[in-house]
């Protein structure tokens, strides 16, 4: 395997070939190709967040890291049909993800929550037709941080700019790296297919809803950085297939949540001031090595604590992510048992008479 074919490998594929090889060369080999793939993925991030900040303004840097997340999928991960409906679908998902947030911000509750629903549904309608990829839990990251970071006036003016200019980017990326795939299948007939039997599709309605309704439930209550409690259900609804246990998988988030919380603070108080901003490259330079949930969530907090350091102190920040992440992680389990109890078991069983 070319050196160059390593680096496009996660660290779950390639930690099992360095567990698997006796040849001491090919070890080295293999972990160097972790370790460069993790200092480049940062140094690109870097590279390419930061000018859209100064170009766009500081507050369209989410919209770079949203676009930064979705860069990385969609290198990889195509839509499942025709390449010239992707497209389409691709540009209407910008859309979306610039609109929707900011409607949902400047309405009642009861009108976000419907907002919410709609757009983020159509979003995995159109992204997530094999949701064992990814991209719902990807796009739901992207949608939730983008509502935590609305922007008006001129700097929305500076931000559609920007997504006309990322779109033609990534089309043209996702033309090249997909062209060739799904050349018979539609988008009219992956909605033809769409029946809520189908588990596949029921994810789609659960995730969707219960996206839209802890989203509303942190705008109505004005709660504190929220987001994070969206990113914490977002995390436990992405879950695919329905067999996999989502409760295992909360614990993992709330362990993972509360020693990186932890780890954040003794090492920010031990770092000299001037070099505290290096606390989140760092974090994401780690997050390359990663391949265990429970380590991934607790090395994520190291970028977003820093963030939030800045405003409401270091403490204060460890604290409100915890109580968040509780929060979201609670929400999303009591969303995902009645989901089940008046949708899912329902359709099960007349899935079983038929």
């Amino acid at each position: 395997m070319k050196f160059y074919d390593m680096l496009q490998l996660d660290p779950s594929v390639l930690k099992p070939k360095i567990r698997s090889t006796e040849i001491n060369r090919e070890k080295i080999k293999l972990r160097f190709a972790i370790f460069m793939r993790a200092l480049l993925i940062v140094l690109f991030a870097i590279m390419f967040i930061a000018p859209i900040g100064a170009i766009f303004g500081s507050e369209n840097s989410s919209m770079g890291v949203a676009f930064f997340c979705i860069l990385l999928s969609i290198r990889f991960v195509d839509f499942g049909y025709c390449v010239k409906d992707s497209i389409i679908n691709l540009a209407l998902t910008f859309v979306i993800l610039l609109v929707a947030p900011i409607l949902a911000y400047n309405s009642n509750p009861a009108l976000a929550s419907i907002i919410h629903f709609f757009a983020f549904f159509a979003i995995l309608l159109m992204t997530a037709d094999r949701p064992e990829m990814g991209n719902g839990g990807l796009y739901g990251f992207s949608y939730v941080f983008l509502t935590g970071n609305t922007v008006t006036g001129q700097a929305f003016i500076k931000r559609c700019v920007l997504t006309f200019i990322v779109f033609c980017l990534f089309s043209i990326i996702f033309y090249i790296k997909h062209r060739e795939k799904n050349k018979d299948i539609r988008f009219k007939d992956v909605i033809k297919k769409f029946d809520v039997i189908n588990e596949k599709c029921r994810w789609q309605i659960r995730m969707a809803l219960g996206l839209s309704i802890v989203l509303t439930i942190g705008n109505a209550l004005k709660l504190e950085r929220f987001m994070w409690a969206g990113f914490a259900c977002t995390s436990m609804l992405s879950v695919y297939p329905y067999t996999v246990k989502v409760l295992k998988r909360s614990v993992h988030r709330m362990v993972g949540i509360v020693i990186g919380s932890i780890m954040f603070f003794i090492v920010y108080q031990l770092t000299p001031v001037n070099m505290q901003t290096l606390l989140g490259p760092v974090g994401g330079f780690c997050l390359g090595f990663c391949t265990d949930y429970r380590k991934k969530t607790a090395i994520n907090c190291f970028g977003a604590l820093m963030l939030a350091a800045g405003i409401y102190g270091a403490r204060d920040a460890v604290l409100l992510r915890i109580y968040d992440n509780f929060i979201g992680v609670i929400l999303g389990m009591i969303i995902i048992y009645l989901f089940y109890l008046f949708i899912d078991r329902r359709f099960i069983k007349n899935k079983e008479n038929i």
